[in-house]
C-alpha cells in the first residue's frame, strides 16, 4: 500500500503535469495536509520527493513553488533514460536466472488482462514493477540504484503517458518484444527494443504536454 506521502506526491504531480496546477504557484502546507487529512509531515516529505523531479522548487524558508522541466532538460532526461534502459535490457537477457525470467514472462501475461480491461491505474503501478524486474535481472546492484534514481525523475511524465489513447495496447505490444529477446537471451534485440520502448514513451509524453498546452491557450 503507498504511504499518505506517496499519494500526495502522485496527486500533486499529476496536477501539475496536467496544468492544473502552473509554474510559480505556490504550495502551502498547512492547505495540503488539511485538503489531504494528514499532518504537514508527510505533505513536507512529498513536496521534498517532488523537488527531485523538477516538479517543485523549494527555498531555504521553505516556500515551495510549482515549477516544470523544461522540455530541453526533460530530452536529456528521457536520453540518459533511455541508455540505462537499454544498458539493463541486455543484461538481462544475458544474466537474468530461468526463475527471474519465468517471473517476467508471467507479469507481462498478466499486464495484457490489464490492457484489456482498460486499467490504466493498475497497469501503471505494473509497469513500474515491470521494468523494476529487468533492472534487478542485471544483477548489478549499480546499475539498478542509477536506473530506478533516472526513473524517479521522470517518473510523474512517464506516469501521464498512459493517458495518450492507445498507449497502454501500445506499451504492452512494445514489452513483448522486449520480454520475447530476453527470453531468448538475445542481448542485441533485447536493447533495440528497449530504446525504442523509451523512444515511444517520450513521443507520447510529448503528445499529452501537446494537449495540455493546446487545452491551457483555449
Amino acid at each position: 500500500m503507498p504511504t499518505s506521502s506517496e499519494t500526495i506526491r502522485h496527486a500533486l504531480a499529476q496536477r501539475i503535469v496536467s496544468g492544473d496546477l502552473e509554474p510559480g504557484t505556490a504550495l502551502d502546507e498547512t492547505r495540503l495536509a488539511a485538503e489531504f487529512n494528514v499532518s504537514r509531515t508527510p505533505v513536507r516529505e512529498a513536496l521534498r520527493k517532488l523537488g527531485v523531479t523538477g516538479l517543485v522548487q523549494q527555498s531555504s524558508h521553505r516556500r515551495t513553488i510549482v515549477a516544470k522541466p523544461s522540455d530541453k532538460e526533460l530530452a536529456n532526461i528521457f536520453f540518459v533514460m533511455a541508455q540505462l534502459e537499454t544498458m539493463c535490457a541486455g543484461q538481462s537477457a544475458l544474466n537474468m536466472t530461468t526463475r527471474q525470467r519465468h517471473f517476467l514472462q508471467a507479469m507481462h501475461e498478466e499486464m495484457a488482462i490489464l490492457v484489456r480491461s482498460g486499467s490504466g491505474k493498475d497497469y501503471t503501478l505494473a509497469n513500474e514493477a515491470f521494468h523494476s524486474a529487468i533492472y534487478e535481472g542485471t544483477g548489478n546492484s549499480y546499475l539498478m540504484e542509477l536506473t530506478a534514481n533516472t526513473r524517479l525523475r521522470l517518473q510523474p511524465f512517464r506516469r501521464a503517458q498512459f493517458e495518450t489513447p492507445g498507449r497502454l495496447a501500445a506499451s504492452h505490444a512494445e514489452h513483448s518484444a522486449v520480454v520475447e529477446a530476453i527470453l531468448r537471451a538475445d542481448r542485441d534485440t533485447a536493447e533495440q527494443a528497449m530504446r525504442a520502448h523509451i523512444g515511444y514513451v517520450e513521443g507520447a509524453w510529448k503528445r499529452f504536454s501537446n494537449r495540455v498546452q493546446e487545452r491551457l491557450a483555449i
